[in-house]
């Protein structure tokens, strides 16, 4: 491997420690409302796709899980083994194939109609993978009688509005960070 290489990955591995690092602290950046808390965790899943692509982008939040589920407590509500239980756990589970298909789709455009779209694309995999694994937790493990329209309500309609948010937040400065990052290379 040439210097240059090894110098590239380098930088590569350090941006994945520092999205999966900014997921965490996005965790506790929370918009309190009436009904529940927003995190930013979403925004960063989606930043850490369209900036460091497929490969890196999942692993960031690859590292995020692991860190998680070894005990740091840099889930909304702690972490540990255990978390696997939280209602919740789907939503970060989802990270990891979200960054991946965010990545895929966005590449390295910096036009902002595809980079809204690989995130519209990511977050429609956080609800798919999400959204179930909650009604599992809460009606099987937890004994809930949740139907789903309930669980719609409890794990994404209050949800999305502010998601659009975050994606519009990700298309705009995407549109100033990928031309840099280019530069980077």
């Amino acid at each position: 491997m040439t210097a240059t290489a090894t110098h590239a990955k380098t930088r590569m591995l350090l941006l994945t420690a520092l999205f999966a690092a900014l997921t965490a602290i996005g965790a506790f950046l929370k918009i309190p409302t009436p009904w529940s808390s927003f995190t930013l965790q979403v925004f960063f899943v989606c930043m850490a796709g369209v900036l460091l692509g497929p490969k890196y982008g999942a692993l960031s939040q690859l590292v995020y899980i692991a860190l998680g589920l070894m005990g740091l407590p840099i889930f909304t509500a702690g972490g540990g083994l255990g978390y696997v239980f939280q209602p919740t756990f789907g939503f970060l589970l989802s990270y990891i194939p979200a960054a991946f298909v965010i990545g895929l789709i966005a590449g390295k455009s910096a036009l902002r109609r595809r980079i809204a779209l690989a995130c519209a694309a990511g977050l429609a995999v956080i609800y798919l993978v999400g959204l179930p694994y909650m009604g599992l937790i809460l009606n099987v493990y937890l004994g809930k009688d949740m139907g789903v329209a309930a669980i719609l309500w409890a794990g994404m309609l209050p949800f999305l509005p502010w998601d659009v948010v975050k994606i519009a937040a990700t298309v705009v400065l995407a549109g100033v960070l990928v031309p840099r990052m280019k530069e980077l290379k």
